[in-house]
């Protein structure tokens, strides 16, 4: 399966449940649950619970696209085009962009 077959059926599955209606700052604080989660499986160096985590953090992003009326893929387009003429370096293992060195 694609990762846009992969968001219809999230996004069905949340409607079969009543989410794609529910509050988006309830959804929000799920999402930010499932990125706790991915931390504390990278600080316990757990692989099988980061993919997890990680797959929740998505699942619990892509509900809150829909709640908002944003197309996830429509969303990381956006990101996308922003990043992709980036220019910056490597400062202790994360990127800075360069308007912030």
């Amino acid at each position: 399966m694609n990762f846009e077959e992969l968001i219809t059926r999230v996004e069905e599955w949340s409607a079969n449940k009543g989410l794609d209606k529910a509050a988006p700052e309830k959804q929000f604080l799920k999402v930010i649950e499932e990125v706790g989660e991915v931390a504390a499986a990278m600080a316990r160096n757990n692989r099988e619970e980061l993919v997890g985590g990680l797959g929740d953090t998505f699942v619990t992003l892509i509900i809150l696209c829909q709640q908002l009326e944003v197309n996830p893929s429509t969303a990381l387009g956006v990101a996308y085009e922003v990043i992709s003429g980036r220019t910056g370096r490597m400062v202790d293992g994360v990127f800075v962009k360069s308007e912030d060195l």
